[in-house]
């Protein structure tokens, strides 16, 4: 068994090796040497022979307290997040495989970086200061969603005097309050799930919400309730799209409560963003995003259950700030920074993209 300081250091070297290079995730499993994630391609670190499984066992369980070890065992495996120095912090999720423990680690940097930072559109400033209403980012694992959450609540902290509480499973951005305050809730830690953590804000004073996930219809029709009585809440969904991710809502809910949640939704909801990571042509990665900005067109297309009819309001919504994911492709084609076999992967509609760049 790997001593505690010698445990320490394997994992320090690990990081340091991951933040020189510039990778974002750190993968640990038996019969492997680690491996990391560059621009979204998986790398072994060669000069590393394959890990034994005790060897990391004890690696991913000298990670846990005793309470977390004991959660493990039970569930076969656990979110939980770390700081590294005053460099970095990591997610990390430890679970079984083939009766051996593996370790996905994914790199939070410390620094909170602006939307203009991000390349994210301008126009996401105007969500800044509104005082109620629900905002989601979505897209696929990995692109980035928490990391646009952070900015637009960071300016939020820089510019306005309210009551911020963060619900996430683990707490990834830690927040400095500026003219805000901030609290930051940790399920398993600080609440028990999202539902109940979401449920007690209402008597926290909270102004702002900004929830991890929605992972079950409790959650989402706490979280739209909670928009409709004066908060703004910010969230995450693992859709791809505007449309879909609103379809993906309204079907969480049994038929007979859909009518109702289409109509709160439609009353209550801001704007979507939808966020991709691609390999520039430059090197590294680059934004691709979907911005619907809700209208009373895009209102009355969720009240009317006519959710197919909003890809074309954002074709067509250029003047408002609207961007559809193939133009913002198209662009980045045009201007050499991505290659067209490239954005095709991350087309909705391969055809369509075609078109706008023979246009």
């Amino acid at each position: 068994m790997i001593e505690k300081k010698e445990l320490k250091k394997e994992i320090a070297d690990l990081v340091e090796e991951a933040l020189r290079i510039g990778a974002t995730d750190i993968h640990l499993a038996a019969g492997r040497p680690p491996i990391l994630r560059i621009d979204s391609r998986l790398k072994a670190i060669e000069s590393r022979n394959p890990l034994g499984p005790e060897e990391v066992k004890d690696l991913a369980l000298g990670l846990l307290s005793q309470e977390q070890q004991e959660k493990f065992w039970a569930y076969k495996d656990i979110d939980l997040s770390f700081s590294y120095k005053e460099t970095a912090r990591f997610r990390v999720n430890i679970y079984q495989q083939t009766e051996k423990i593996a370790v996905a680690m994914r790199l939070l940097p410390t620094k909170i970086r602006t939307l203009e930072e991000l390349n994210l559109p301008t126009i996401l400033h105007q969500f800044v200061p509104v005082s109620q209403g629900f905002f989601l980012v979505v897209g696929p694992s990995g692109h980035g969603k928490s990391t646009a959450l952070a900015a637009v609540i960071d300016e939020i902290n820089h510019t306005r005097e309210d009551h911020i509480i963060t619900i996430e499973d683990p707490i990834e951005y830690i927040f400095s309050p500026k003219k805000c305050i901030i609290d930051q809730r940790e399920i398993g830690t600080d609440a028990i799930d999202f539902h109940r953590a979401l449920r007690a804000m209402f008597r926290e004073d909270a102004d702002i919400v900004m929830l991890g996930e929605m992972r079950d219809p409790e959650t989402i029709s706490a979280a739209i309730t909670a928009a409709e009585t004066g908060h703004l809440i910010f969230s995450t969904l693992h859709t791809n799209t505007a449309a879909q991710t609103i379809d993906r809502i309204i079907d969480t809910f049994p038929p007979h409560q859909q009518n109702q949640i289409r109509m709160q939704l439609s009353s209550t909801l801001l704007g979507i963003l939808s966020r991709r990571l691609l390999p520039s042509t430059k090197g590294g990665l680059i934004n691709a995003v979907e911005l619907l900005i809700v209208n009373s067109a895009v209102r009355n297309l969720i009240r009317e259950g006519k959710i197919h009819q909003i890809d074309m309001v954002i074709e067509t919504s250029v003047d408002e700030g609207m961007i559809s994911l193939n133009r913002s492709l198209s662009n980045l084609i045009r201007q050499g920074l991505v290659s067209y076999e490239n954005a095709e992967i991350f087309s909705s509609n391969p055809s369509e993209l075609r078109l706008l760049l023979e246009k």
